[in-house]
């Protein structure tokens, strides 16, 4: 399932002021009701499901141009604007203690959208999966602390979520979109955006980590004494001062500066995990238990001892930045957001009782938009 996106953000204390949140769940709403009538719910889940629209929004909203509350505050606007009866879209979780309440959340509303337990079930495990993958399949130095899981009364989702940096102070947000979903594990960006790259990043998600997924399953499905001696091995002292030893002819060219085995395994987990027998990485990915050490462990030794390279190429690739709250590029004009509210407000109403006109002159507003080259 390709994530459309990720955006790195930097840390801004302090809270949005009230008199502005008040007028971003108003105008989030108006916009969501324009989308919603004009192209349904599906199209509205793809546009946030785009980073550049997400990010758009947001500073139409008159949110920071750059700011990790980029994220948080405007789904926080979109969760209380949107009435999941009203639209058929239901925002569930949030920023952190609130993301605890996702698995939750989505079968109150799945149960108002009379889903069965089955496709529940499925929607709960793609909000784990998604986390899991960000979190621990991806190892970026971004620790999720915000997730946000949109669910369509069409049994379709999106998932927006956001992990901090705490040495930089950055945040990088991922976004999902469920239509485009073929495999969890393999090449799940579509399109990817951030302000830095970082280096060394494991991506076990990426095309050139197959291989080393494929050993990773191997190795847990072989008796965990084998693998805890292959671990023993390359976390020995000596070991490290002789890593030519189990490093092929061909990758010895290769830094190694990025090589740092975790300390400490869970040697129970594995027994556990070897007594499942996942069949595929996904699998694997999934069982409770299975962090970033483990996924880590597992991607070195079939480096290091087996010769299957996985990508340590960070998966970001370029920014954006717009205008919004702190006055840059200029300070939010109360009175003429307020107007836009009103306007989009009174359009959809008198759209929907048959008088197009001002709908159809929202759209030619575009016509009167200056354009700029990429």
């Amino acid at each position: 399932m390709p994530k459309t996106g990720v955006a790195s953000l930097p840390l801004h204390p302090g809270k949005a002021p009230r008199w502005l949140f008040k007028r971003m769940v108003a105008l989030s709403k108006g916009i969501a009701e324009v989308m919603v009538y004009e192209y349904g719910t599906d199209e509205f889940l793809r546009r946030l499901s785009d980073p550049f629209w997400f990010q758009a929004l947001s500073c139409v909203l008159g949110y920071d141009w750059h700011s990790s509350g980029t994220t948080t505050v405007t789904c926080g606007a979109l969760k209380e604007a949107l009435n999941p009866e009203d639209f058929g879209i239901a925002l569930c979780g949030g920023k952190g203690n609130a993301s605890r309440n996702t698995l939750a959340e989505i079968e109150t509303y799945s149960e108002k959208y009379n889903l069965s337990t089955s496709i529940v079930e499925r929607l709960q495990y793609c909000s784990r999966m998604a986390a899991k993958v960000d979190n621990t399949a991806i190892q970026d130095g971004h620790t999720l602390y915000h997730h946000v899981f949109i669910l369509s009364e069409n049994k379709r989702w999106a998932v927006i979520q956001q992990g901090m940096n705490t040495e930089t102070r950055y945040a990088r947000r991922y976004h999902w979109l469920s239509e485009d979903v073929e495999c969890f594990v393999c090449e799940p960006h579509n399109a990817i955006v951030g302000d830095d790259r970082h280096e060394n990043v494991l991506d076990m998600t990426a095309k050139q980590s197959i291989s080393t997924q494929g050993v990773s399953v191997d190795l847990v499905n072989d008796h965990p004494s084998h693998l805890q001696e292959d671990w023993t091995m390359l976390t020995r002292h000596e070991a490290q001062r002789t890593l030519d030893n189990w490093v092929s002819p061909v990758l010895k060219t290769r830094s190694v500066s990025h090589l740092a085995m975790p300390r400490t395994i869970n040697w129970h987990k594995l027994k556990e995990i070897y007594d499942v027998h996942p069949t595929n990485y996904e699998e694997l990915l999934a069982l409770r238990g299975v962090g970033p050490n483990t996924v880590r462990a597992l991607a070195l030794i079939s480096d290091l001892i087996y010769g299957e390279t996985p990508s340590w190429e960070d998966p970001v690739r370029f920014s954006f930045t717009v205008g919004g709250k702190d006055g840059v590029p200029y300070p939010v004009n109360r009175q003429a957001m307020d107007e836009s509210t009103e306007m989009i407000r009174t359009g959809i109403e008198d759209a929907k009782i048959g008088d197009k006109e001002k709908i159809q002159a929202l759209r030619r507003l575009k016509d009167f938009l200056p354009q700029y080259s990429a």
